[in-house]
This record gives structure tokens, C-alpha cells and sequence, in this order.
């Protein structure tokens, strides 16, 4: 350990500094910027020694006191200042001898620098003075773990990427599962996509009802809850499978019912915890965290089900949501002002960049279906996520029936696009944020990447008619799919821009067109491939890609038009 100042005098009666002088006391603690200063006054001289927080964690290792009355250890927290130990002293100049020791009891105090928030344990005696030597107070400093000094609302923003793995896991393996499920239950096409298409019933009726309550009760209630009922439907579908195909129907319904909480909830957080300057980001990594998901899902799903069948891939996947849950609950709060451990320094950064933390107690819906811009949010969702469903659904069979892989090729080559997903969805925003940073409006920024996450995915799938070989197949379904990516800064982001404190709301209400795409089109694919061909599938998408973009680009704006 380096040492990194001694203070000494002979009349120790408080050390409570936060930036200015000790009262009555011949030792300062002053903060200078991003520096800690301590300085030590003889008589009229001060002479100050250099302490660096930065990274350190301060430990009083020891305090030699010219006081043998009680001590006592309040905490003081102050931004940017140094809190410590204070001794009240009611009979100066004594001195602590052999019996005092037992006297100093252990505390916590806190020091605020920039975002971070360090630990430092005082207190320990490690030799006692006669009444001949002086007093000392040595301030050590040692390394903390990374971890401890993590921004908290990036905490929040990784665990809503882990709700969103699970999310998407959960969902994809039935789209793995449902080949051998088919066949062993004797189901055509037209059942396969009814069994696709009832996740959507329940999703749909909990995405305005999921931003209400997200927005009125806080969203860690809410997308905990989600997690937790989506995870029990899905260890209970290879149960309701067995017993008929009504039962599944009514269980694949309730699992959309959890999964459709999920994004207003988060929607909701992150309004809250994240400011403007990191918003593209910090959602693109969340919804990153569904093309992992469906990485995962994919992956894993052939595996399990070749070595432990078909159920295996429910059992397993639906129990990870109890880990979360458990995570969920210790690290997790609906806002900045409701977490105790957040430092000073991050929350005033929070609030100074992000929107009102008053609770919501009335939707004013007249005033946000009157807006031009919130139309635009919904049409758009509804053409984008038309045939983002249909790719996330349809695409294993797809490979299959088309390009005749087998089961696990098909799960395999299934994981290339959403892996470009992942990667394109944070390139993203970066891309946003940076652009947003340097000067160019929201506006703008929202309406570049959203027509690349429309006319990207329409090119590549017109190219789908004049390939031949599989494996330029499923380069263009990757090139789709990761230009599709770019719409988390575009559309996705944007409801946190018209109206951050309706967050949640104005998610769920263009989510519901969104699922009402996935609804019909999942079911309409399945009806189109027994009377047509996958051409005829992919012209759809890129016509009513085609009308987002131009909708997007005409109606959509950045800046804030509900308070």
C-alpha cells in the first residue's frame, strides 16, 4: 500500500471537512476538481499534500487522538467532498491510552467523485500514543474492484438486456421446436401458423395496459412481473401441447401476455435512467439483447432437442427467468430518486439529462392521438415489424422447405442474422449518438437511420428471388436483417423523444400495431404458402417497407411535442 499524506497535530477535536476548513481543527480536506487535498496547518503556514481519488479507495488506517472522552462516527455525504469520522470532544487535551481502544467503534462513510461512489472503512486503531508523541492521521489508498464504481444506470440498462435475451429465447424455440412438434402431433401449415400467430393474441392485449401501468406504478414492477409469468407459460407449454391443441393455444396467449410488458416497461426505465446524450445506445444494447436472445435461442434449441427432445427446449430455457428475477429484485429501481446507493454526482447527471420524475396520474389521450408524429410512430411500427415477425418466425421452415437444411442447419444458419442484428443495432447507435453529439438534429438522425432499417431489409429480400445457391440465401437474410437493426435508433428511440414522460405509453400504442403486424402476418404467411410461393411472402414486406419509409420521413420529428 502507498501512503498518501500524514496529518498531525495536537488538537484533534473534529475531522468533518467537505470542502472547507475544520471548525476549530488545524487539518482541511479540500476538493479541488477531480483532486483531494489535505492540507496540514502549523500556526499560519498550510502545507498541502496531494491525495488522487480517482480510481482509489482512502482508508484512515489509524487515528491517534488528543481526547480520551466519547467518540462518535456520524456520516456526512456531501457532493464532491470527502466524508469522515468526526470526534466531539467535551474535555480537550487529553490523550487515548491501552483502554480508549474499545471506545472507537466501526463506520461507513462515502466519497462522491464525478459518477462513482467509494467505500471507506475508518477507524483502526493500529498502535496508541503517550502523552509525549504526536497525533497522526494516515489516509492509505488501495484499488477497488470495477464493479463497485460501474455507472448504476448501465446496471439497469444490462439487466433490461437480460430480460430481452430471455425474452427472445423464449419466444424463438418454438419456431425450432414446432418441426418434430408438427410431426409428431400431425399438424399442416395452416395449424403451424394459428400455433405461431396465438403468442401475438396475449401480446396484444398487454402493450397499452403494460405502458399505462409502467408509467403510473414504476417499470421494475412491471417487467419483473413480466419475466416471471413469461418464464412459468413456457416451462408449462410442452404440458398443454400433450394434452390438446386448444390448451396450447390458451398457454402460447398467456406467455404473449408476460412478453408483452416487456417493452413499455423498459421503455419506461430508461426514460428515466438514461439521458438523451446515451439514449441510441443504451436502447440499441437492450434490443440487442433480443437478437442475442434469438442467437442463443436458435443455437441451443437443435441441440437439447436432438438430445433431450422437443420439451427439453421449454424446460430449460423458462427456468433462467427465476435467476433473473432474483437479480432483478437486489439491483433494480423504477427511478434515479428511489435507489440509495446512487452517488450524488450520477443522479444530478440523470435528472440534469433526462425528463421529470413525477408520476403519471392521467394519460391524456386526446392530446397524443392528435399528433401527427405519434400516427407516424404507429404505421411505421406496423410496416417494420410486419416483416421482422415473419423472418423471426418463419425463417427456420423457410430454410427447411426452401433451401432443404435439416433441423440443426436450420437452427445453425438461423443465428447468422440475428448475430449481424446484434452488431448493426449497436453500430447504430453509436452512429446516433455521435451524429446527435455533433451538432446534427434529432430529427435528422431519426429519419437516416430509420429509412436505412426500411430500405435496407427491402432491397435484400428482393434479391432473395435471384439467388440460387443457399448460402447467398442466408447472406441476404443477414444483410436484412442487420440493416433492419438500425431502426432501434430510429423508430424505436423516438418515443422517448416526442413524449419521455408518456414513455411507456406511446410504446405500447405503436407496439400494438406492431404486434397487430406480427399477428396477421404470421398468420397470413402461413395461408400465402398454401396458395402461393415464399416470393409472393417477400413481396408483401417490401411493399409495406416501402410505405413506411415514406410515412417516416414525412410525418416523424425528434423534438419533443408532449409534456
Amino acid at each position: 500500500m502507498a501512503m498518501s499524506g500524514l496529518v498531525s497535530n495536537r488538537n484533534f477535536g473534529h475531522f468533518i471537512c467537505s470542502g472547507i476548513l475544520c471548525r476549530g481543527e488545524q487539518a482541511i480536506l479540500l476538493h479541488r476538481g477531480e483532486r483531494l487535498s489535505v492540507a496540514v496547518v502549523h500556526g499560519n503556514i498550510v502545507k498541502p499534500i496531494s491525495v488522487s481519488p480517482n480510481g482509489r479507495q482512502l482508508i484512515l488506517l489509524s487515528l491517534h487522538h488528543s481526547d480520551k472522552s466519547h467518540r462518535d462516527y456520524p456520516q456526512q455525504r456531501s457532493k464532491g467532498s470527502f466524508a469522515c469520522c468526526s470526534f466531539s470532544s467535551s474535555s480537550p487535551g487529553g490523550w487515548l491510552e491501552a483502554g480508549d481502544k474499545d471506545k472507537i467503534v466501526e463506520n461507513r462513510s462515502s466519497a462522491f467523485y464525478k459518477s462513482e461512489e467509494y467505500d471507506i472503512t475508518e477507524a483502526k486503531l493500529d498502535s496508541l500514543p503517550s502523552p509525549d508523541e504526536n497525533n497522526e492521521a494516515i489516509l492509505v489508498e488501495r484499488d477497488i474492484p470495477w464493479w463497485q464504481s460501474f455507472p448504476k444506470r448501465w446496471v439497469i440498462v444490462l439487466l433490461c438486456f437480460a430480460a430481452f435475451l430471455l425474452c427472445n429465447m423464449d419466444r424463438v424455440n418454438m419456431s425450432i421446436a414446432i418441426l418434430p412438434m408438427s410431426k409428431e402431433f400431425n399438424w399442416n401449415s395452416a395449424t403451424v401458423g394459428l400455433i405461431q400467430s396465438s403468442f401475438f393474441w396475449g401480446y396484444l392485449l398487454t402493450q397499452i395496459l403494460g405502458g399505462i401501468w409502467a408509467d403510473k406504478i414504476g417499470g421494475k414492477l412491471v417487467l419483473g412481473f413480466g419475466v416471471v409469468w413469461w418464464s412459468v407459460a413456457t416451462i408449462l407449454t410442452p404440458i398443454t401441447a400433450k394434452i390438446g391443441l386448444p390448451f396450447l393455444l390458451i398457454m402460447r396467449a398467456f406467455m404473449g401476455i408476460g412478453e408483452g410488458v416487456a417493452m413499455p416497461a423498459m421503455n419506461n426505465l430508461l426514460s428515466k435512467w438514461i439521458p438523451v446524450s446515451e439514449r441510441s445506445r443504451s436502447l440499441a444494447l437492450v434490443y440487442s439483447g433480443m437478437y442475442l436472445g434469438s442467437v442463443t435461442g436458435l443455437a441451443f434449441s437443435p441441440i437439447l432437442i436432438h438430445k433431450f427432445g422437443w420439451p427439453s427446449v421449454f424446460y430449460s430455457f423458462g427456468s433462467l427467468g427465476s435467476i433473473w428475477f432474483a437479480l432483478w429484485l437486489r439491483k433494480a429501481y423504477s427511478s434515479p430518486e428511489e435507489d440509495p446507493e446512487l452517488s450524488k454526482e450520477e443522479k444530478k447527471l440523470i435528472m440534469g439529462g433526462s425528463i421529470s420524475k413525477e408520476p403519471v396520474k392521467v394519460i391524456p389521450w386526446r392530446l397524443i392521438l392528435s399528433k401527427a408524429p405519434v400516427w407516424a410512430l404507429i404505421i411505421s411500427h406496423f410496416c417494420h415489424n410486419w416483416g421482422t415477425f415473419i423472418l423471426l418466425t418463419w425463417m427456420p421452415t423457410y430454410y427447411n422447405q426452401v433451401l432443404k437444411f435439416n433441423l440443426t442447419e436450420s437452427g445453425l444458419l438461423c443465428v447468422l442474422p440475428w448475430l449481424t442484428m446484434a452488431a448493426f443495432a449497436n453500430i447504430g447507435g453509436w452512429i446516433a449518438d455521435t451524429l446527435v453529439s455533433r451538432g446534427l438534429s434529432i430529427t435528422a438522425v431519426r429519419k437516416i437511420m430509420q429509412s436505412i432499417g426500411f430500405l435496407g431489409p427491402a432491397f435484400f429480400l428482393t434479391q432473395l428471388s435471384y439467388v440460387r445457391t443457399p448460402a447467398m440465401a442466408v447472406l441476404c437474410m443477414a444483410c436484412s436483417q442487420g440493416s433492419d437493426a438500425f431502426s432501434q435508433s430510429g423508430l424505436y428511440s423516438n418515443h422517448q423523444d416526442i413524449g419521455p414522460r408518456y414513455a411507456g405509453v406511446l410504446l405500447g400504442l405503436s407496439n400494438t400495431a406492431g404486434v397487430l403486424a406480427g399477428v396477421f402476418g404470421t398468420a397470413a404467411t402461413g395461408y400465402i404458402l398454401q396458395r402461393g410461393s415464399w416470393d409472393d411472402v417477400f413481396k408483401v414486406s417490401v411493399a409495406l417497407y416501402i410505405i413506411g419509409t415514406l410515412v417516416w420521413n414525412l410525418f416523424s420529428t425528434g423534438e419533443k411535442i408532449l409534456d
